[in-house]
């Protein structure tokens, strides 16, 4: 059980920090169906569209391994 936690915090650990490479290159948060807009101020994104394709990718690749 440890171990899964700690392989947990890893990789969310490494997407954190790999995120702006991925989001540039994967065209992540610029998909039809992600909401990006201001108020007051600051910039909110709520990236359905891009949820929805990894959540998909995740279930292929594990239903692959």
């Amino acid at each position: 059980m440890l171990k899964w936690i700690f392989t947990l915090c890893l990789v969310v650990l490494v997407i954190g920090v790999l995120q702006p490479r991925l989001a540039a290159w994967l065209k992540l948060g610029r998909l039809p169906g992600d909401l990006h807009f201001r108020l007051r101020g600051r910039e909110y994104l709520l990236p359905f569209a891009s949820v929805i394709l990894l959540s998909l990718l995740a279930s292929v690749l594990m239903r692959l391994l």
